[in-house]
């Protein structure tokens, strides 16, 4: 690569031996002798969504002031260092998920659609929120979306009342009879980022190597450093440093998997033993995805509906599943509570990371807007209304604190999707059981 003083264009990769990377936005890739030279690059808009299964305990969610977020909930109040982007939503629905299921809590999250009841091949949904955006914005990156999960899904079989797997397994649709299934193990997502992919046998050949990406581009990410400015140089190295520290947490999770004497059956090999050790690393990789703009629509499963997962690292050995259905017993409830807090608090961490990511004229949390929240509202009774609902993200001069949008009557949570829409640019009329926007998040943005 020479530099020049022209602008590097915006898709530039660092390229070695059998890798290539992806830059940040850097102000270098604004065009020369401009007024736009004089001024920090324009980020694109983004849009996440993350999936917290099986609803959640109310009395400990619910913010308990209206409008102005004084005061967060006991499950929230991780969400304090990044309150002025938070907007809590309380009373949302999905009508077309009833009758009430796990399966059909997790297909109408994206798609406020019905889902057809059927244990067979023949299941039909519709398009998801996700994918409507990244079929326009996703044409603009390497790859249109990226859907992520937690737990290896089966993508056969019926899994609740009878309704197949699929419709529980999945969030992004990209057509009513296209499921999009998501990726859970870290490395693999790590490669299809980054890397070049290549058979098994050629990946397992450079894990035994212990090749690092980073190795392999150093010199020319040297070469490029020197043309750049102090703003920019600052933002390559913290970005080239996120990258080498999630590679050493790959390598650490495969190093330790491979010295176990019995192989773990629930999940592949290299996947980090702790929950939180894990679902950390893959907020990373969505971080990094979006700093990379690699991508701009990214979905993420915390885990799947009817998980009997337990969380003894948040204090709760007991499956999650037979917990939510507590039958008001107040013990399992607030265990149920302590999930609930212990998923948000990742969440938030995600969050503050994206804050303290520089991108464009402001951070990347800034140009991201990510919908957090379920399917479920009341787990116990399997209903689809008061659903837990955060929005957190946008740009944070439109707005001098955090939100709690409280509705009198049940409202439609496809309203909350075609407003996530317009935020990047994408203008529909109607989506799914929508009746209109949210005025209090209505911030048209155009890409």
């Amino acid at each position: 690569m020479i530099i020049r003083k022209l602008a590097l264009p915006r898709r530039t990769f660092l390229r070695g031996s059998g890798a290539s990377l992806a830059l940040p936005l850097l102000d270098a890739m604004v065009p020369s002798m401009t007024a736009q030279a004089r001024t920090p690059a324009r980020a694109p808009r983004r849009l996440g969504f993350v999936y917290m299964p099986m609803g959640c305990d109310h009395s400990r969610w619910t913010p308990p002031g209206d409008e102005d977020l004084r005061e967060l909930s006991p499950i929230l109040s991780s969400l304090e260092p990044v309150v002025d982007y938070v907007t809590v939503l309380t009373n949302m629905e999905l009508k077309n998920s009833y009758p009430g299921t796990h399966a059909t809590s997790n297909a109408g999250f994206l798609s406020a659609a019905k889902a057809k009841w059927t244990e067979s091949t023949d299941y039909y949904l519709g398009t998801t929120a996700d994918q409507i955006a990244a079929k326009r914005i996703g044409r603009q990156t390497r790859l249109p979306s990226l859907e992520l999960a937690m737990d290896l899904m089966s993508m056969v079989g019926q899994c609740d009342n009878g309704f197949a797997c699929v419709y529980q397994n999945n969030l992004s649709w990209s057509s009513p009879n296209t499921p999009l299934p998501a990726e859970a193990h870290p490395r693999i997502v790590f490669e299809r980022l980054f890397g070049e992919g290549g058979t098994p046998e050629q990946r397992a050949q450079a894990l035994r190597r212990k090749a690092s990406l980073l190795d392999l581009v150093m010199e020319e990410a040297s070469r490029l450093d020197a043309g750049l400015g102090a703003g920019d140089r600052t933002r390559l190295s913290q970005y080239l440093d996120s990258i080498r520290e999630v590679e050493r947490r790959i390598q650490k999770a495969e190093s330790e998997t491979q010295d176990r004497e019995l192989p773990d059956l629930d999940r592949p090999v290299g996947v980090p033993e702790q929950y939180a050790d894990h679902a950390r690393l893959m907020f990373d990789l969505q971080a990094l995805a979006l700093q990379a703009d690699i991508t701009r629509v990214i979905t993420f499963q915390l885990a799947r509906e009817t998980s009997t997962r337990t969380y003894p690292e948040a204090g709760v050995p007991e499956p999650h599943h037979p917990l939510t259905h507590h039958g008001n017993n107040p013990e399992k409830i607030a265990k149920v509570a302590k999930i609930n807090t212990f998923h948000v608090s990742l969440f938030a961490g995600f969050l503050q990371k994206l804050a303290a990511t520089p991108d464009g004229d402001g951070s990347l949390l800034d140009h991201t807007t990510c919908l957090y929240g379920s399917g479920m509202g009341n787990p116990n009774v399997h209903d689809h209304t008061n659903l837990p609902i955060v929005v957190a993200g946008g740009p944070k001069s439109r707005r001098s604190n955090g939100r709690h949008i409280r509705y009198p009557e049940p409202t439609p949570l496809a309203n909350l999707h075609l407003t996530l829409l317009d935020r990047v640019g994408v203008h529909l009329d109607q989506f799914g059981d929508s009746s209109g926007r949210i005025g209090e998040l209505a911030e048209p943005l155009t890409i």
